[in-house]
């Protein structure tokens, strides 16, 4: 999978954003998504998130992390089709992650500050995905999936 990792914050280490590519990576071959599917991981600090919140979820505080599906239409919006799009890659969207929340939470739920990047990064490539935890069910089988993932990976609490 072709991912674009932007760090906004100038704090994620090289090794880290390798670390999230090769786990992405895992997970889009759990989901069994070709090779050729397209997504990027924008790292950003709180004001930034908070900003997208605002502005895209009518949410005026910062989050940890924001999925933004290009194959989810929203309310009154039109697919959009292309002329010989069987040739063009699958976009699966972007993920956004706050770096400040991510260690927060780290400290929070006593893990390490990479358990939880992985975490905000697996969590918002399901919801690309279309996985979501609207209803107690829904919940149930992200979350079930999410963890299964991140344990046959390695990276566990």
């Amino acid at each position: 999978m072709d991912i674009t990792l932007m760090d906004e914050t100038e704090s994620v280490t090289s090794e880290q954003l390798v670390e999230i590519e090769k786990l992405l990576n895992f997970a889009a071959n759990q989901l069994e998504i070709a090779d050729s599917t397209e997504m990027s991981v924008t790292f950003m600090d709180n004001d930034g998130i908070q900003a997208i919140n605002r502005d895209y979820r009518q949410k005026d505080s910062p989050t940890d992390v924001i999925s933004f599906a290009l194959e989810e239409l929203g309310e009154g919006e039109m697919p959009v089709i292309f002329e010989g799009a069987d040739a063009l890659p699958r976009n699966l969207g972007d993920i956004m992650i706050s770096i400040e929340k991510a260690m927060e939470q780290a400290v929070e739920y006593d893990h390490a500050y990479d358990r939880e990047l992985g975490f905000l990064a697996v969590h918002g490539f399901l919801h690309l995905n279309g996985y979501d935890h609207m209803t107690e069910e829904d919940e149930k089988e992200m979350f079930d999936l999410q963890r299964k993932i991140l344990d046959a990976y390695g990276l566990t609490r």
